[in-house]
This record gives C-alpha cells, sequence and structure tokens, in this order.
C-alpha cells in the first residue's frame, strides 16, 4: 500500500514537472515566435507603412536592443523580487503589447511597441531559466530539462516563417501579433498555478547606473551600425554614436567594479565556461539573426516568393531546431557541453558557407543543405551553451547569470542584424551584399567554435 502510494506521488511530481515545464517553455515560444514571424512579415511591413532597409532593421532591433539592455537588470529582479512574479508579469506587458503592436498605424509606432514587447520578453527569459535551474536541481535532470525546454521553444522557431507566412499571406502582417495573446493566456493560467516561486535573494539591489550605461552602448552601437549607410560611415552623427557607445562601455566597467551590488558581477569572468559561454552566445544569435534579416528578404524580394513560400523555403533550417534540442540534452547529460558546442558551431559555419552559392538563378537542392546544417549547427550549440553556463553558475547568482547570457544573445541578435544588414546596404547589389555577409557570419561560426573547444568545461582562475 505504501509502496502504490510512493509510485503515485513519483508520478504526479513528474506529471508536475512536465506542467510546469510546458509553462515555462510557452513563455519563451512566444518570444521566439514573435522574432521569426517577424522575419516574413517585413516586405509586408514596408509595402504598408513604408521606409526603408534601415526602417525594417529599426523593426526588428527595437525589440532587441531592449531585449538585450534589460535583460541583465531583470535577472537581478527575478533573484530580488521572485522569478515566478517577474515571470508573469512578463507574460501581461506580453500580452498588452502585442495587441496595441497590431493596430500600429505607422513605422515609428511600431518600432515603439516593439520596444514595449522586448521589456516583456526581458523579463520573461531569466525568469525562466531561474526556475527551472530550482526546479531540477540535479544536473542531469536539469540538461534534460533544458533540452524540452529548447526544444519547445525550437518549434517556434520552425513554425514561425511558415504560420507567420500563412497569416501575412492571408491576413496581413498585423495578424502575426494577434498570435500571442492566446499563447500568453495559456502560458499564465500554467504558471500561476503549477509553478512554485524561486527562493529569493531580497539583498540584491538594482544597480541603475550600470543599466543605463548598458542601455546607452547598445543604443548607441546599434544606430551607428543601422545608420552608418544612410548618414555616411565618417559623419559627425555616426562618429559621436560609436564614441558614446564606447565611452558607455568604459564608465559601464567602472561602475560594476565599484558598486556593492553589480548589475554584472565581473568576478564571474574568472570562470571560463562563464566567460566563452557569454561570448559564443553572442556569436551564436549573430549568425541566426543575421541570416533570419537577410534570408527572407531574398527569397520574397528576388526570388519572387510569398509569405508562405518563404517561410517554407526557410523549413530545413528551423525543423531541427524543433527536435534536436532533445537530443542534445540527453548528449550534455551523457558527456558534457563542451563537444557539443564545439560540433554545433563547426556544422552552422559549413552551413553558412554552402549558403554563399545562393543567387537569384540558383537551385535550392544546395540551399537546402545549407540551411540544413545551419539549424542543426544552432540547435546543438544554444541547449549546449544554457547548460554549460547555467551549470557554472553559483545558485544564489543564477538569475545574474542567466540574465548576463541571455542578454549577450540578444545583443548578438542586435549586432547581427545591423551588421549584416549595413554590409547589404553599402554593397552595389542585394545577392553581392548577401554574399558578404554570409562570408562574414561563417567566420564568426569558426571563431565560435575553436572558442568553445578552448574553453567551455574548463575551471575557473584563481
Amino acid at each position: 500500500m505504501e509502496k502504490a502510494m510512493y509510485v503515485q506521488e513519483l508520478k504526479a511530481g513528474k506529471l508536475s514537472k512536465i506542467i510546469l515545464l510546458i509553462g515555462i517553455s510557452l513563455g519563451y515560444f512566444m518570444v521566439l515566435l514573435d522574432m521569426t514571424v517577424v522575419s516574413v512579415a517585413l516586405p509586408d511591413i514596408r509595402t504598408d507603412l513604408g521606409g526603408g532597409l534601415s526602417g525594417l532593421q529599426w523593426v526588428v532591433n527595437a525589440y532587441t536592443i531592449v531585449f538585450a539592455g534589460l535583460m541583465l537588470s531583470m535577472g537581478t529582479i527575478a533573484d530580488r523580487f521572485g522569478a515566478k512574479r517577474i515571470f508573469l508579469s512578463g507574460l501581461v506587458i506580453f500580452l498588452a503589447a502585442s495587441a496595441v503592436s497590431a493596430a500600429s498605424g505607422s513605422l515609428g509606432e511600431l518600432v515603439a511597441w516593439r520596444a514595449i514587447l522586448g521589456i516583456g520578453g526581458a523579463a520573461l527569459l531569466p525568469a525562466s531559466l531561474t526556475l527551472i535551474v530550482h526546479a531540477f536541481p540535479d544536473s542531469a535532470e536539469r540538461a534534460r530539462a533544458m533540452g524540452i525546454w529548447a526544444a519547445v521553444t525550437g518549434i517556434a522557431m520552425a513554425a514561425g516563417p511558415v504560420v507567420g507566412g500563412v497569416l501575412v499571406d492571408s491576413f496581413g502582417w498585423r495578424s502575426i501579433f494577434l498570435l500571442n495573446i492566446p499563447i500568453a493566456i495559456l502560458s499564465l493560467i500554467i504558471t500561476s498555478r503549477f509553478i512554485a516561486e524561486a527562493p529569493r535573494n531580497p539583498g540584491r539591489k538594482l544597480d541603475l547606473a550600470g543599466q543605463t550605461l548598458a542601455i546607452g552602448a547598445i543604443v548607441f552601437m546599434s544606430y551607428g551600425l543601422m545608420e552608418g549607410e544612410s548618414e555616411r560611415w565618417g559623419s559627425g552623427p555616426i562618429a559621436a554614436a560609436f564614441g558614446l557607445a564606447a565611452l558607455c562601455v568604459v564608465l559601464f566597467v567602472i561602475v560594476e567594479f565599484r558598486v556593492k551590488s553589480p548589475l554584472l558581477p565581473l568576478r564571474l569572468f574568472r570562470n571560463y565556461t562563464i566567460s566563452a559561454g557569454l561570448l559564443a552566445g553572442m556569436l551564436i544569435n549573430i549568425g541566426l539573426s543575421g541570416s533570419l534579416f537577410i534570408l527572407p528578404l531574398f527569397f520574397q524580394q528576388l526570388r519572387g516568393l510569398s509569405a508562405h513560400a518563404a517561410g517554407l523555403a526557410l523549413l530545413p533550417m528551423m525543423i531541427p531546431m524543433a527536435f534536436n534540442p532533445i537530443l542534445t540534452g540527453r548528449i550534455v547529460g551523457r558527456i558534457g557541453a563542451r563537444m557539443p558546442m564545439t560540433a554545433g558551431f563547426a556544422l552552422a559555419a559549413l552551413g553558412a558557407l554552402l549558403l554563399l552559392r545562393l543567387d537569384v538563378e540558383s537551385g535550392y537542392a544546395v540551399t537546402s543543405i545549407g540551411l540544413l546544417l545551419l539549424g542543426f549547427g544552432v540547435s546543438f550549440t544554444i541547449p549546449s551553451l544554457m547548460a554549460a553556463v547555467m551549470g557554472s553558475a553559483p545558485k544564489e547568482q543564477s538569475g545574474a547569470v542567466s540574465g548576463a547570457l541571455n542578454a549577450s544573445r540578444q545583443l548578438g541578435a542586435t549586432l547581427g542584424v545591423a551588421i549584416l544588414g549595413s554590409i547589404i546596404s553599402g554593397s552595389g547589389s542585394f545577392v553581392a551584399g548577401m554574399h558578404v555577409s554570409l562570408l562574414v557570419t561563417t567566420i564568426i561560426l569558426v571563431c565560435g567554435s575553436l572558442l568553445s573547444f578552448a574553453f567551455v568545461g574548463r575551471k575557473a582562475v584563481g
């Protein structure tokens, strides 16, 4: 009798963990779905609201700039006020801002509301990782949970271009924002009922100076990269933007050394895995987000595909992100993160290299292989990266570390769109600029592979 009751309690506990993992994953699912559906909606947005390539960059990056800039603070806030509370607040913000984004009457309005969406996304992501860390204390179990988390969110990556394409072709670009509403409501119901609050650290204080400088650095750098071509690279405003970005970075480091409760505790960088993981997170997202910005534009504007057809063309890249993270989580649980990360970057680099063959007349066979390799590479890298960095973080600072990791990833997303978009803007033709962009992407991903092999898993300094 007692044994039967124990088995029932064990099953109930496992079921509860599965449900709470689904609820957490839905929040990040929505964040990623928003990114990918926007990628195929960009031509339709430009047709309806106007704006050139720079305007489309701002539509994408208004979200990621705020997302990256607030990520560090949101990790700290999650540690101080409770990860569940911050997660639920992020869901409410995302729900409301999605509804208003759908009603935008100008490109400026849409960019502004995309920035508000970034606030919601910044609240959701570090809080979700903190909740997973505390719900799954065993390292192997946590690695598998993060694999499932990444797989559920990977479905958003796979579904985004296709679902977004269907919605855009059928109902227009506004419908892609309305899609977030039912997902947010479902996540709210599950998380409010099944997820327990993570332990809080009420002694942590918000570093307002560091937060302001972090956002300033990202905004000035993004402005310089995205407006450099239209304003001329050597012009006063662009030089001032890069100068102010550099100043913000220097002041940020000084502030973080001096304040009692730093936004980003710099001593964490003594850990090789955390340091390499933060840089690797930036590099993989430069490749991923940059590709998701330029490839839909290529398929729709140069190959003449509809939004739906462009989404289908991207499927070889997106499908591995839906199922491969589960396998990656199991591999990481057995052999660690170093080799899966190294292999993931290498596969993604090979995929980007094959995509250099893309032109208006090229066949789809080689393109699909390149997209497939890129998708497998990303889906090996990101779950391994998450498990490595979060597994190396002190538990009392898991919110800060998850915030730093995802800030670096979103900064990479911002840089990917800004850098690759600027390369295309400054080229004689879209195809020529795309080829240079893909070559730059290949080099960046090779650097990520070397970085992962050399430093992930090494012991901390001192």
